[in-house]
């Protein structure tokens, strides 16, 4: 499965924001913070790991959407984004 360029880039967006997050959590344990507080974070870093993947996963389905024959027009990334994570 191929990944196309934009959806690299939104992938590898997602993927440093959750970066940035998970060093916030990090930084959260190391101070002390409320254990409310840094499990919201530790969720929040979770989401969007999944949400890099289901865009990868998106992405591909789009590529074999649009190589398929039939009447209808291939479904946008995002439609089909929307719909892979209706399954979640």
């Amino acid at each position: 499965m191929q990944v196309d360029d934009d959806a690299v880039g939104a992938v590898l967006n997602r993927l440093r924001r959750a970066q940035g997050q998970l060093a916030g959590v990090i930084a959260m344990i190391e101070a002390g913070r409320d254990c409310k507080d840094i499990v919201t974070q530790l969720a929040a870093v979770s989401r969007a790991l999944d949400r890099a993947g289901f865009k990868i996963v998106a992405s591909g389905m789009r590529q074999c959407m649009a190589t398929a024959d039939g009447d209808a027009p291939p479904m946008s990334e995002a439609e089909l984004e929307k719909l892979f994570l209706a399954l979640a």
